[in-house]
């Protein structure tokens, strides 16, 4: 019996966790089945109440729960050996201010540097700092997040990148890979809700190489739906592919839209199901 909590997913049976946590009855029908197919955007309740119950869980978000935001990320990558933008992470300003008296910036950095918080995406809460006085108004920003609840940032090196950004969408086994081309100079953020046009053809060498380092990051995490965004430096190509964050909500323009999307997403379901027997 597959269980699906997905509604764009039917199948043999199909339940609905929208807004709650799992009940026993979510859970005795898990025991029950042979797989269960998760929403992409399930809760962790649901999801460790899942992979306890049910041998086999799509989506894979065990990565996704326990290297949680963006600085969760960057301990992923560092664990697995990935590259990635030299960046410093702290989960808290406390923390921050216990290592660093003002005006002084962790070891590696000068401006032009990045800073972004924790939480939001497509661009939101990153910014491309110039002086020590932006990052002291930002840090004063994180106080007032934390004030409700909103902890963790991190400081990144600045990378030229063009204005280009490699988005790797990962759905099931299927790697779809796209560009997002900032075209404007002024705005070092190439989120297509930020105006970047999208460009599938563009440096197909590099779209091979960012797909491999993918590649090598799913096989390490598991992680088998997400867009995942790369870099490549300009100034310094030898580095080759980057590795910035992992969006486990992702845009689907790029995809060819939501229909497109699911139509591959259900695809790539029943492949899995098929696999894994």
């Amino acid at each position: 019996m597959i269980l699906s909590f997905h509604p764009c997913y039917v199948g043999d049976e199909n339940r609905l966790c929208a807004g709650r946590d799992p009940d026993d009855q979510d859970r005795a029908r898990m025991r029950a089945a042979r797989a269960v197919i998760l929403p992409q955007g399930c809760r962790r309740t649901l999801f460790d109440a899942a992979a306890a119950n049910c041998a086999r869980v799509f989506p894979d978000y065990h990565a996704r729960f326990a290297w949680p935001e963006k600085t969760g990320q960057i301990r992923l990558f560092r664990n697995c050996g990935l590259p990635h933008p030299h960046t410093a992470v702290f989960d808290a300003l406390a923390q921050y201010r216990r290592c660093h008296s003002a005006g002084r910036l962790p070891a590696g950095f000068a401006p032009p540097f990045v800073f972004k918080y924790n939480g939001a995406g497509e661009g939101d809460n990153v910014w491309r700092v110039e002086d020590l006085q932006q990052l002291e108004h930002l840090l004063s920003m994180s106080e007032n997040r934390e004030s409700t609840g909103q902890y963790g940032f991190l400081i990144q090196e600045y990378i030229d990148t063009g204005g280009c950004c490699l988005r790797v969408a990962v759905i099931g086994d299927t790697l779809i890979s796209y560009w997002r081309i900032q075209q404007t100079p002024e705005n070092f953020r190439a989120a297509a809700a930020l105006g970047a046009e999208i460009d599938h053809c563009a440096f197909p060498a590099l779209q091979a190489a960012g797909k491999q380092l993918v590649r090598h990051l799913c096989a390490q995490t598991g992680i088998n739906l997400a867009g995942v965004d790369l870099i490549f430096s300009e100034t310094d190509p030898a580095r080759g592919p980057l590795l910035l964050e992992i969006n486990y909500f992702f845009g689907r323009r790029g995809l060819g839209g939501s229909e497109r999307f699911y139509e591959l997403l259900c695809r790539e379901i029943d492949r899995w199901i098929t696999k894994t027997g």
